[in-house]
């Protein structure tokens, strides 16, 4: 069915649209809608790795939550912009123009449907950027629209105790904790003999990367042929299952939090492309 790993009882278009209508508090009513991406993750894991993770985790978290606390998602994005890996087959990308316009518009739907609060849940490295730009669009345009932008493996979880210095400071794509949440939520893609490590060199100017990340622009391709930039050997099941569960965790708090916050709302007239008028502040007086 389409919801995947969300439960189906916190999947909105299972919901006919009198049941949305009738929804109490639709304004605090959390709507999670995950950002994947179809791209090439090294010959081991399959190229929808983004798109099971974002949804995976975000899932696992939804089926947490109490019944008193509000939230539902919508269907998983599963193009997302993706050319840092055209050079591989498989790796299927829209422009950012594309996803940009594309996320606005589930946001506007979002509103129009009485919501009022929207997470971005990004499960790709390459479209924070993106998701950022349409979030504070979507502000612009609506002064009572909550919308946060974040990625999914950036609340805390197991996954840092899991892995060495190395992969914590320069792994970037396919690596362990991508390759053990793969072994947890879909083991049947995952073909560990064909696993490779492999990291970018440090880069070299410590000013503008005090990490040796790559502090340039860069392709997946750069670092060479395999499309994988960590160690994914070591990883387990076992260890997949372990991030899987305490980042679940925070996201459940998360999205707790989310829907008890009661943000600012700004009543005067908005802004947005192609509407090029609304409130210009005049004056000010210190209170």
């Amino acid at each position: 069915m389409l919801h995947g790993y969300i439960p189906p009882h916190r999947f909105l278009p299972y919901l006919s649209w009198t049941e949305i209508a009738a929804l109490p508090d639709r304004e605090n009513t959390v709507i999670v809608l995950p950002c994947g991406a179809i791209e090439q993750h090294g010959p081991h894991l399959p190229c929808s790795v983004d798109s099971v993770i974002c949804s995976g985790v975000m899932g696992k978290a939804l089926e947490k939550l109490p019944a008193e606390v509000r939230a539902f998602a919508l269907p998983t994005i599963t193009y997302g912009k993706s050319e840092e890996h055209l050079h591989f087959p498989g790796t299927m990308t829209l422009t950012g123009t594309t996803l940009l316009s594309t996320v606005i518009e589930i946001g506007e739907s979002v509103y129009r449907s009485g919501f009022r609060k929207l997470l971005f849940a990004n499960g790709h490295g390459g479209q924070p950027q993106v998701l950022e730009m349409a979030a504070r669009e979507l502000r612009l345009r609506h002064g009572d629209f909550v919308v946060v932008p974040h990625g999914v493996s950036r609340l805390p979880s197991a996954a840092s105790k899991q892995v060495s210095e190395q992969e914590k400071k320069l792994a970037m794509h396919a690596g362990h904790s991508e390759t053990a949440l793969m072994l947890a939520l879909a083991p049947e893609t995952v073909h560990m003999e064909h696993a490779v490590a492999n990291f970018p060199p440090p880069f070299p100017i410590k000013l503008l990367s005090a990490d040796g990340r790559p502090a340039c622009a860069w392709t997946s391709r750069d670092f060479g042929p395999s499309g994988v930039i960590g160690d994914p050997t070591t990883a387990t099941r076992e260890q997949g299952e372990e991030i899987l569960d305490t980042l679940s965790d925070s996201w459940a708090q998360a999205l707790t939090e989310l829907h008890a916050l009661r943000w600012l709302v700004r009543e005067e007239a908005t802004w947005e492309r192609g509407h090029q008028q609304g409130f210009i502040q005049q004056s000010f007086e210190p209170a």
